[in-house]
């Protein structure tokens, strides 16, 4: 499977064991970027790239790095078709994609050894989606939002009294 993977600074030296550890594992990691240490770049930018690659080549998964992975998580999630899930133990990472259909995992590097951030994103990637009813109809709902910007039916209403 094609891997798209992006950090800034905080998650340079993990980036470089996880392209290993997914090539090893038969995925093709595609870097993309921090390419050198700058203490003082910005995550957004890489985590627009790889959400970016990940929504028009179907089939592929990315993953973002960063010090706790909160940031990035978050800017992920603002390339449209991108559903990026802030992982931490094992039961999240596969929740994410079972229930989420999660297609970019976050990691924060300094919130884990290598090799347990590794098995958390070997894990995201192993993990099918369920496919279960519920599930997808969830998914269309946030995705529905996504695109039109309206809540769906028998959501809470929007308030207009007030100021």
């Amino acid at each position: 499977m094609r891997v798209f993977i992006g950090t800034d600074h905080a998650g340079l030296e993990f980036k470089e064991h996880l392209k290993k550890v997914l090539a090893d594992a038969g995925h093709d990691p595609v870097d993309c970027g921090a390419f050198e240490y700058d203490a003082q770049d910005d995550y957004p930018p890489f985590c627009f790239e790889v959400g970016e690659r990940v929504v028009t080549e179907p089939g592929s998964l990315g993953v973002v790095i960063g010090g706790s992975g909160n940031g990035e998580q978050m800017a992920a999630n603002k390339v449209p078709g991108v559903r990026a899930a802030l992982v931490w133990n094992t039961a999240t990472a596969q929740l994410a994609r079972q229930h989420n259909d999660a297609n970019v995992v976050s990691i924060g590097a300094r919130q884990h050894s290598d090799d347990e951030a590794a098995q958390l994103v070997l894990e995201f990637l192993a993990t099918p989606f369920s496919d279960d009813e519920r599930h997808v109809r969830r998914i269309g709902l946030i995705a529905d939002y996504e695109r039109d910007r309206h809540r769906p039916a028998g959501g809470l209403p929007t308030r207009t009294d007030h100021p």
